[in-house]
């Protein structure tokens, strides 16, 4: 049996709108309300509203470029507690702000739908799954990539840089395959 790492740990920067796994999360998540409400406003023929949305999806995009520079930084941590997933300090200050003007002007509106969505993309800073909670990995080889999904709400992407997927494949097979010996020797 090969050697086994007791700790792996990365830094990776993601660009957000080449990423195909991205593009496909916020496809569902924006495309899909979004979607609806575009072709409602089409039927009902509001046209000026459809040049609202599209001015903000504009914005939206533009703001991700200048304040993160489309890109997501992140680090990841594999060990025999479980994969962390966290935000990189630079980044994490820019969150922060973000996340709590959000917070506020939710707050100060009576919006709780934004002050909620502030609130809970800072607390998705840094994540733990424990290799108990895992339910279903999928391994991406050609994008590096590894979808671990846990319970509600527990889903991280692993992304991994050319060298370093293998071992990141391995290392998580390896602990789930442990994992499994672990639940079945009771």
């Amino acid at each position: 049996m090969p050697e086994i790492s007791e700790r792996i740990e990365w830094f990776i920067r993601v660009s957000i709108f080449r990423n195909p796994i991205i593009m496909k999360q916020l496809g569902i998540a924006i495309g899909i309300p979004f979607g609806v409400l575009i072709l409602f406003l089409i039927i009902s023929k509001a046209i000026y509203a459809l040049v609202l949305i599209a001015v903000l999806f504009l914005f939206t995009y533009l703001f991700i470029l200048v304040v993160w520079g489309g890109k997501y930084d992140v680090g990841f941590e594999l060990d025999k507690t479980g994969i962390r997933n966290y935000t990189l300090k630079n980044q994490a200050k820019k969150n922060l702000i973000i996340n709590t003007m959000a917070m506020v002007f939710g707050l100060l509106s009576g919006n709780p739908a934004v002050a909620g969505a502030g609130i809970l993309s800072q607390s998705r800073q840094n994540i733990l799954i424990k290799w108990s909670s895992i339910r279903k990995v999928k391994f991406y080889p050609k994008s590096q990539m590894v979808m671990i999904r846990a319970g509600f709400a527990e889903n991280i992407a692993v992304f991994c840089t050319p060298a370093n997927y293998s071992e990141v494949e391995s290392y998580i097979r390896f602990r789930l395959i442990e994992r499994e010996i672990l639940f079945t020797s009771g």
